[in-house]
């Protein structure tokens, strides 16, 4: 019997981890990412983890237990496992790199597009000159945000230290800040002594006096990659500046006075398509069944199974007719919906959007179809 503790957020998990497509007896225990701890491992015993951002993989989590030989995240970032401790410990980690990365850029695009509809005509007769979109990470959400801004004739504006010198990696952090007309944020989070350049508030009150009042900013990627308390203080000093955050520095909890000052937020929910979610389970599973095969334990006899194709519905939503038809965007997605949404959840008494709130937005959201980009 294999017995999987699971984030019961993961789209589709009893469609894939069942005993019918696993050939073998198994137990999926399914809870809430927050409330996968010490102690739940300590009662269940799990051989596997499924888990997504919220919970974190450490030895806090696991340095009492013996019983964890997989830990599978169906999300692109790793900032939320130590990776060189679970390596320490022998056991075998994956996560869906790459599975959301059209999701987060649509809702990018989405965003620019619901507050700056003149930039749909940015590469024709009727704009005087490109919009230029400043990427700062181009990993795999912010490469193929590039690509829908390059397909409309913008400019990009790309830094990312950690890859070679290209065609959208072509700036220096100075030239994107001073010169972009949008800055979206697609980086990891990293901390001082960690990292040789950590991201920990790179968008501090340094980074944001180098930008115009007029440049929009956009992070999708971890909240304290923005020093909130400095965004609220230019926000005071810029009230025209336009700021769009999916991630908040103290999330679960959003503070009602930050949400005010802001002009779109929404429960970290950017990559929330029904293809990115299945995606991402379809990797880990595959990673899993690989897993086991690899390390000659005869459990699974097995092989990889592709089971998107038979749970997604037909796909009406395409990236060229709305080009055409940009009218059409909140057709498409609407996220202004989203924004009202946790705009309605302030609890007033506290200030804030409270965490059980916020993690109830992300879990009962109804997700968005991806539109086909070719």
């Amino acid at each position: 019997m294999l017995t999987i503790i699971a984030d019961s957020n993961i789209a589709h998990l009893h469609d894939y981890f069942n005993e019918q497509t696993l050939n073998h007896p198994i137990q999926v225990i399914s809870m809430a990412g927050r409330d996968i701890t010490a102690d739940a491992l300590q009662q269940y015993q799990p051989d596997v983890l499924l888990i997504r951002s919220v919970t974190q993989i450490d030895a806090k989590l696991l340095d009492t237990n013996q019983s964890v030989k997989f830990i599978g995240s169906a999300t692109i970032g790793t900032d939320h496992v130590n990776e060189g401790y679970v390596s320490l410990r022998g056991m075998r980690f994956a996560n869906a790199a790459g599975c959301s990365k059209h999701s987060v850029a649509q809702y990018v695009m989405s965003a620019i597009l619901q507050l700056r509809p003149e930039y749909w005509v940015s590469n024709t007769s009727q704009s005087d000159k490109p919009v230029k979109l400043g990427i700062i990470g181009l990993g795999n959400i912010g490469s193929t945000l590039a690509r829908y801004a390059l397909d409309l004739g913008w400019e990009v504006l790309g830094y990312d230290p950690f890859q070679s010198a290209s065609v959208i990696n072509n700036a220096s952090v100075e030239k994107v800040l001073a010169q972009s007309d949008v800055i979206s944020l697609h980086v990891p989070l990293t901390l001082t002594g960690h990292s040789e350049l950590p991201t920990y508030h790179m968008i501090d009150a340094d980074a944001l006096a180098k930008m115009p009042s007029t440049t929009m900013l956009i992070n999708t990627s971890r909240g304290a990659v923005v020093s909130e308390a400095d965004l609220l203080a230019d926000l005071n000093q810029n009230p025209e500046r336009q700021v769009v955050l999916d991630v908040f520095e103290n999330e679960p909890t959003v503070s009602a006075e930050l949400l005010d000052k802001l002009t779109l937020a929404t429960p970290h929910i950017a990559g929330y398509t029904l293809e990115g979610k299945l995606r991402g389970t379809q990797m880990i599973f595959d990673t899993f069944v690989r897993s086991y095969g690899e390390k000659g334990a005869d459990i699974l006899s097995i092989k990889e199974t592709d089971l998107m194709a038979d749970l997604l519905p037909d796909n009406p939503y395409q990236w060229q007719q709305l080009k055409a038809n940009p009218q059409k965007l909140a057709e498409f997605y609407d996220i202004k919906a989203d924004d009202r949404q946790l705009r309605g959840s302030v609890n007033e008494q506290a200030g804030a959007v409270l965490g059980t709130d916020f993690d109830a937005l992300r879990k009962n959201y109804t997700l968005r179809r991806e539109w086909l980009f070719y």
